[in-house]
């Protein structure tokens, strides 16, 4: 089957997989117990007012009847898929939720890009050098660390982190890492990480180096935090699949071919462990890039986790609404990639085995 066709279908099966995400958004939303117009208004709300409001909410009709169930999930599926999110009801009353998840969408981009990228730089390495050094002390020490950092709650590390570097001592460098930030409660230096440049040697413009230190700084203890708990998961895995690579009766025809250890280490052991590896990393990939709450809430990094909460806390639909839709969308996103990445990294698998 061709790859782009391939695509296309995966992305066609992915349909039902937001509707029904949306649908069960529903369901939890407007049958759980809770007055939109007491949410906005307050309890104490003129009954006049309350009722003008939940007609201009959609919730009723101007008669004062309330709208069907059915019609108001109709508007909400319509309204939501094409981005049509409304306005805040709360959290900023009367800012488009479209684009106030835009605006907070940078700082978790930032942060779960740096947390996936501290996730696999030392989960993967850690978890190849434990299974290739099976029983000896590295390998206790690899899978120890790995252990005790996934076992670590985040909420609790992202406290004693913030107090540690809010101390300074040998970390003085850190001390306010919670830098000043602009109106969004972001540093000013990430929104101008693509807008800031500087000539280069050859006259070609590059993003201003200071920004990006200010931005990773800025970012980087929360990012430690949030990618702590994939590690130890990588760590685990990694070390497990190498094992049963070194132990695979392929690895023994390659010794017989007189190939290299580098040879051997690098082209088969290395990428047939990437296999079990594959489904890990794209799943915890989309909870990092998700955002963490609690992690966002600590640090006071307002993204689209600590977002999440306030419109949670203040049964804003239509914030909650566009939050959800954006995750399901990366989830559907992050499982297509899964599906082709497989393709590449085992040879066993083809696209033609995947029309079933």
């Amino acid at each position: 089957m061709n790859k782009l066709l391939y695509i296309a279908k995966r992305l066609v099966l992915g349909v039902p997989v937001v509707l029904f995400g949306l649908t069960m958004t529903f369901v939890i939303i407007y049958l759980s117990p809770f007055d939109p117009t007491t949410a906005i208004l307050g309890r104490d709300a003129d009954p006049q007012t309350a009722r003008q409001l939940a007609v201009a909410l959609g919730l009723r009709y101007p008669n004062g009847q309330p709208i069907p169930l059915w019609i108001q999930y109709w508007n909400f599926l319509t309204e939501t898929i094409t981005f049509n999110f409304g306005q805040s009801w709360v959290v900023t009353r009367g800012q488009s939720a479209a684009q106030l998840v835009w605006e907070r969408m940078p700082a978790t981009i930032w942060l779960g890009l740096w947390s996936v990228v501290i996730a696999l730089a030392l989960g993967i390495p850690l978890g190849l050098y434990a299974g290739l050094r099976a029983n000896t002390w590295g390998d206790y020490t690899a899978s120890f660390g790995g252990i005790v950092w996934r076992a670590m709650p985040n909420f609790w590390l992202a406290v004693m982190l913030a107090g540690v570097l809010s101390a300074g001592g040998v970390l003085s460098f850190y001390r306010g890492f919670l830098i000043p930030t602009d109106v969004i409660g972001t540093p000013a230096a990430l929104g101008n990480l693509f807008g800031s440049y500087s000539l280069g040697p050859i006259g070609i413009p590059v993003p201003d180096p200071y920004n990006w230190a200010v931005a990773f700084k800025w970012i980087l203890p929360a990012a430690l935090v949030l990618g702590s708990s994939s590690m130890g998961n990588e760590v685990r895995i990694g070390r497990t699949a190498v094992l049963e690579s070194i132990n695979a009766p392929y690895i023994d025809t390659a010794k017989a071919k007189g190939l290299s250890e580098r040879v051997i280490i690098g082209k088969h052991v290395a990428r047939n462990a990437m296999i079990p590896l594959l489904p890990v990393i794209m799943g915890e990939f989309y909870l990092l890039i998700g955002g963490s709450v609690l992690v966002e809430l600590i640090f006071g990094i307002r993204g689209l986790g600590n977002l999440f909460l306030s419109a949670v806390l203040a049964s804003d639909v239509p914030i909650i609404g566009a939050l959800t839709y954006v995750f399901i969308l990366i989830l559907v996103f992050f499982n297509i990639a899964q599906d082709v990445a497989y393709t590449l990294i085992d040879p066993r698998i083809g696209l033609e085995g995947q029309e079933d």
